[in-house]
């Protein structure tokens, strides 16, 4: 009877180590699964958008001191060449301890003073120095430190966009769309592609002009993010993490972007806060023989707007 209890003991002992070495080895494939997996979707998503390489953007932020960082965030239709103006510019306002996300967009037909130039339009100062000038006249005209910097051309968002949303992305349409955006949009809710995509949030012409489009990005941000943080956006994210380095230039390190990116998809707020710079009732329509067509601004009236609108 003893000696039945003794081999029933053993017989136990033995089970329970071969359970948990089975569990061990479980895991480890699982594991080496996944990182092979991982790792394969990251440079199939570098190879998609990268052309010769991803130069890093020289870029001189304001330090980070507190628990904001703003990044200023730019699109452009370069089309190969050296100096272009950027058709999109962006203020993302991250708070690191709410995970607030808040979005400045500032019309790039702002009359501008740009330092060691004359005035001109607000993006004008990215052609004539870059992202640096851009920087140093935006913190000069509104007061806002800016700490980094990212620039994605038209053919690199659409790419992006495929991939992050293979589905497309869900966007009402509002209105008839087809003039100067190389596609044809019909009203309703619909999922676009990344070609469609950019198409929508190009399109200003209408009676509200590039407000109009300015609003449209925003929603385009917006609905971005919506795609990111749904539940099966996860096996995407080692894909998509190649492809902005691949696509994206900017002075950030690949592991901050890839800290940022996470901790906006998956600790951020659902609902980001967005301004239009100038804000209503505080410019007039000019002209002037260097710039043409132009918006004058109330600098004061914006600047407590922006100051109020980051407080909140």
């Amino acid at each position: 009877m003893m000696e039945q209890e003794f081999e029933s003991r053993s017989e136990r002992r033995r089970r329970r180590k071969f359970r948990w070495g089975r569990l061990f080895f479980l895991l480890l494939i699982v594991t080496l699964i996944v990182t092979a997996y991982s790792s394969f979707q990251y440079w199939n998503g570098y190879h998609a958008t990268a052309a010769g390489g991803t130069a890093t953007m020289e870029f001189t932020g304001d330090p980070v001191t507190g628990t904001t960082e703003n990044i200023l965030l730019l699109g452009s239709d370069a089309r190969g060449e050296e100096n272009a103006r950027t058709d999109t510019i962006m203020i993302a306002s991250w708070n690191k301890e709410t995970n607030d996300i808040k979005l400045i967009s500032l019309m790039r037909d702002i009359y501008a003073d740009i330092p060691g130039y004359e005035d001109y339009k607000l993006n004008t100062a990215y052609y004539l120095g870059g992202a640096d000038l851009l920087k140093e006249t935006i913190s000069g005209m509104f007061g806002l430190e800016i700490h980094h910097a990212a620039i994605i051309d038209f053919q690199s968002f659409e790419k992006l966009t495929d991939i992050a949303a293979p589905g497309g992305v869900e966007i009402n349409v509002e209105k008839p769309m087809s003039e100067k955006i190389g596609v044809t949009l019909e009203p309703g809710v619909q999922k676009l592609s990344g070609k469609e995509l950019l198409g929508y949030a190009r399109f200003r012409a209408d009676e509200n002009g590039d407000f109009g489009r300015v609003e449209r990005q925003q929603q385009v941000i917006a609905a971005l993010k919506d795609e990111l943080t749904s539940p099966l956006a996860v096996l995407r994210y080692p894909k998509l993490a190649g492809a902005v380095q691949g696509a994206i230039e900017t002075d950030m390190s690949a592991a901050g972007q890839v800290e940022k990116a996470l901790r906006f998809a998956l600790f951020g707020n659902k609902e980001i806060g967005r301004l239009t710079v100038p804000v209503e009732g505080s410019y007039t329509f000019a002209s002037y023989p260097q710039a043409g067509s132009v918006l004058e601004i109330d600098l004061e009236a914006n600047r407590r707007a922006i100051e109020q609108f980051l407080s909140e």
